[in-house]
């Protein structure tokens, strides 16, 4: 019987979804060995290099690519990160992620994934306009409405999101250009309840999981003992929400340390202390542990929230939460989520958990291609309505698949999971559309 040891572990986020991928492909019949090729690697990397005039009188060149996974279903969608470590292969992994992702909320986009290895940290806001208009001009017409979709990432946001615009807007005049990125500012068509979208989704997707009865012994957050790694945009709100719907959220970190209380914590008092003094360590009343505890705190859900490859075979025993919402991209090594899976803890994986802001990134394309602006209401109402649909056909899968497996389908391996479910719903819906429109010429 295979386990867990027998696979070696990796922390390579493109090796994981690799991995991933080919296990929820033990789940599929059917599906032929060349579209297996074609559905993992990406369609298409580009790299570019570009001269800039920094502040101090110097000229860099920095290097940047965009890598398009797939554009079967719909133009490529995803972010564009400012990064020193940036690479091509967690630049592929994501672009992958974001493939699946649209698939398992049934949206008609592709994954893409960007990114300009530099330190916005050390960067002025002119030299950043500059690596943003330059990278968008190099990257011409790869990027469209219809054909490659940016939105922010790490050390990216609406300012940037607005300086791509604008770039696309003049090398494109005459034309309703505001589609070519999601993400952008409110004033230049951006949408409401895009700021807090992953993890307003996160949310949804939570709920509607213990209301299906897919979390055994947690039948709703009201008392729900919460722990969040990472406290940037998504783990913050995600917190804020949690909180709010009744949960008890009793230890968070941010990337120099963490701060608990089994009495409970305030996350928006939480935010506010972070915003003073840059962490969320030293808040009054609260014990200071560090990013390794909160994984390993006594816990109902656990929320990882910040990088990839956090939860690994090192630390997947001692994982006290009974369910795991991944906010982050790829947090759970595909080793690590074997461990878990034999412990029984149930993990709602970040194609589904965090597919919140690329379905209001949607919402965004569809506004501007419309010319029309939505309500908040209406936005969130209509989140929750994908959202809810996702988990329903991912528990659903899930179920059919433990049959299989009751009846010896994939015998004497692994039992299948909730991330096996996703991938097998994204995977087979993919593969529908290569074969419905054919293989060209």
């Amino acid at each position: 019987m295979d386990t867990p040891t027998r696979k070696v572990e990796s922390l390579d986020l493109f090796v994981n979804a690799t991995q991933q991928f080919e296990r929820a492909l033990t789940w599929v019949d059917g599906i032929k060995e060349g579209i297996i090729d074609f559905l993992i690697n990406p369609k298409r990397t580009v790299h570019v290099r570009f001269p800039v005039h920094m502040d101090d009188g110097t000229t860099r060149t920095f290097h940047g690519f965009r890598v398009l996974h797939s554009d079967v279903r719909g133009p490529g969608k995803g972010g564009i990160r400012y990064h020193p470590d940036v690479t091509e292969a967690e630049v592929s992994a994501l672009a992958a992620f974001m493939t699946w992702k649209t698939a398992v909320v049934d949206i008609p986009y592709g994954g893409g994934k960007g990114g300009v290895i530099c330190d916005p940290k050390n960067l002025s806001r002119r030299e950043l306009r500059h690596i943003t208009r330059c990278f968008v001009a190099e990257l011409g017409d790869l990027i469209g409405p219809h054909t490659d979709i940016p939105a922010p990432d790490v050390y990216t946001n609406a300012q940037t999101m607005a300086w791509i615009y604008d770039t696309f807007d003049r090398m494109h005049p005459g034309g309703n250009n505001l589609a070519v990125v999601t993400g952008k500012p409110l004033e230049i068509g951006g949408s409401l309840g895009r700021d807090e979208a992953t993890a307003r989704g996160s949310w949804y997707a939570t709920e509607q999981m213990l209301r299906r009865g897919a979390v055994p012994g947690i039948n709703t957050l009201t008392g729900a003992r919460v722990a969040v790694q990472g406290y940037g945009n998504a783990g913050s709100v995600a917190a804020r929400l949690f909180h709010d719907a009744g949960a008890v959220v009793v230890a968070v970190s941010d990337s120099r340390g963490g701060t608990a209380s089994d009495a409970g914590l305030d996350p928006r008092a939480v935010l506010e202390h972070k915003q003073n003094t840059g962490s969320v360590i030293g808040f009054p009343g609260a014990s200071q542990i560090t990013n390794e505890d909160v994984l390993a705190y006594d816990c109902d859900v656990l929320i990882p929230a910040a990088l990839e490859c956090q939860i690994t075979t090192a630390n997947a025993g001692n994982v006290k939460a009974r369910l795991i919402v991944e906010d982050a991209n790829g947090p759970t090594t595909a080793v690590a989520d074997e461990v878990l899976a034999k412990r029984g803890v149930i993990v709602l994986p970040d194609i589904l958990a965090n597919a919140g802001g690329v379905v209001v990134s949607y919402f965004e394309w569809v506004q501007n291609l419309e010319n029309q602006q939505w309500s908040l209401e209406k936005v969130q109402t209509m989140l929750n309505d994908k959202m809810c649909r996702a988990v329903d056909e991912t528990v659903d899968r899930f179920d059919a698949l433990q049959d299989h497996y009751s009846k010896g389908v994939n015998k004497g391996k692994p039992g299948p999971t909730l991330r096996d479910a996703a991938l097998v719903s994204a995977i087979t819906r993919i593969a529908t559309v290569v074969l419905q429109r054919d293989i060209w010429p």
